[in-house]
């Protein structure tokens, strides 16, 4: 194991399967763990695929009230104030280029997007099954439905492919259009070129004046690699994907056995 930097002035966390438990809430033990590095002086950084008309209703739950790196860094959203402070969009046309791209490779996939704006709609077509069944979303009749209104992602299902099969052919197929990444079971996604988690934690950094040298990053998915590759300390779950454990400087519990809190707790202790 690699020792952290000694001065952890950030702790940045994922949300599904890292900080959130399957049933989507955050244990009590994690809500302790955060406290006490809070109060010891570290800023909490929320950093999520989400969007964020899928993350306000947690964020109320926890008191959270700063600043939130949503939808794979295409927005930066203050809490406190209920406001998007950035966001990038995804071109519809080169979006939907994209899609087209991708069936000439692999065949028909079904799609959703997520919408910009604090109260932006996710919409999928018809097949699509959201991997979260908790959060909201509305169904499209037809493809040409998902572009009526500016988007920060595309979310891609194939019938047959694995998530890691579909993520390579995508990345193949659509070249500078989009990039893609994989957020989670079932979810892999095309965000705006150049933007990823990475980006989007140096822009919270340089607004909260901290360097991410002296970050604390929590993840378990490829999505998650930018943020590892920019932050001091790179923190693998337990139930990780193979290619985020490979970069990690550590691996800890997974998300069901509270592996934020115990290193936490052994960093803040």
């Amino acid at each position: 194991m690699v020792t952290p930097p000694a001065a952890h002035t950030l702790v940045a966390t994922d949300l599904d399967g890292t900080l959130l438990r399957s049933d989507d809430t955050v244990s009590p033990r994690s809500r302790a763990a955060l406290a006490r590095a809070t109060s010891a002086g570290a800023r909490h950084l929320i950093v999520t695929g989400r969007p964020v008309p899928g993350i306000r209703a947690l964020l109320a739950d926890l008191g959270y009230d700063g600043l939130v790196v949503c939808g794979q860094g295409a927005q930066l959203y203050d809490a406190g104030s209920g406001r998007l402070l950035r966001s990038v969009t995804l071109d519809r046309e080169l979006a939907d280029t994209a899609l087209g791209k991708i069936e000439a490779e692999v065949g028909p996939v079904s799609a959703a997007v997520d919408q910009d704006g604090t109260d932006g709609r996710t919409l999928t077509e018809p097949g699509y099954l959201m991997p979260h069944p908790s959060l909201p979303a509305q169904r499209a009749g037809l493809r040409s439905e998902l572009w009526a209104a500016p988007v920060i992602k595309v979310l891609i299902r194939h019938p047959e492919l694995t998530d890691d099969e579909l993520a390579a052919a995508a990345r193949g197929a659509v070249g500078d259009l989009a990039s893609v990444t994989m957020a989670g079971p079932g979810t892999v996604e095309l965000a705006p070129y150049g933007v990823d988690k990475g980006t989007g934690i140096s822009l919270a950094a340089g607004m909260l004046d901290l360097d991410p040298a002296g970050a604390v990053a929590f993840g378990d998915m490829p999505n998650d690699l930018p943020m590892f590759r920019l932050c001091g300390h790179g923190v693998a779950m337990g139930n990780a994907h193979p290619a985020l454990r490979a970069e990690a400087d550590e691996i800890t519990g997974s998300n069901e056995e509270d592996g934020v809190a115990s290193v936490l707790e052994r960093l803040f202790g």
